[in-house]
């Protein structure tokens, strides 16, 4: 009988669906892998806490990448999601600084390359800005974009990446 499971779960005792959904659940609530171990020994099932971390080291970029191909094109009014509310690209930094505003304004520019923005929004950072000012000496991003600090202009990015900042300021 031929294996018909996907070449991407080949080799693993669990079932896809138990590997997404430890991953996904890591992903979305601030659960250790030991919450999840719990959980799953509740629904009868037996992972070890250290086999959902390698899953999710396994598969964690390989759900991000996949959901990069979902998003939807911006429109040319943006605050890291666009004025409709969809994400228009995200990047975990551990600092925050010019280096990491540069580097994520790169990344968003490279990956929207059809659509430019005419205004980004920004939350009062001081990176921001110079970053922004650093791409339009450079010619990466256009002369007439403004980028106007507000902080709340940004507060559906906040909501947004809350559960995030919650489970990083509780491994800290």
């Amino acid at each position: 009988m031929k294996n018909k499971r996907p070449a991407l779960f080949r080799g693993r005792h669990f079932q896809d669906e138990i590997i997404v959904l430890c991953v996904c659940w890591h992903l979305r609530y601030s659960l250790s892998y030991r919450d999840l171990e719990e959980m799953m020994a509740e629904r009868g099932l037996s992972p070890d806490h250290s086999t959902i971390a390698r899953w999710f080291l396994r598969y964690a970029p390989i759900l991000s990448q996949r959901i990069r191909c979902e998003m939807r094109k911006p429109n040319r009014s943006w605050r890291v999601d666009d004025s409709e509310g969809h994400t228009i690209d995200f990047m975990l930094s551990p600092n925050r600084d010019l280096i990491a505003a540069r580097h994520f304004l790169q990344l968003a520019l490279w990956r929207t390359r059809e659509v430019r923005p005419r205004v980004i929004n920004v939350d009062g950072h001081p990176a921001y800005a110079r970053a922004i000012a650093e791409l339009k000496s450079s010619g990466e991003l256009g002369r007439r974009c403004r980028c106007r600090p507000s902080p709340y202009l940004n507060n559906i990015v906040e909501q947004d990446h809350r559960f995030i900042k919650k489970r990083i300021a509780a491994s800290l």
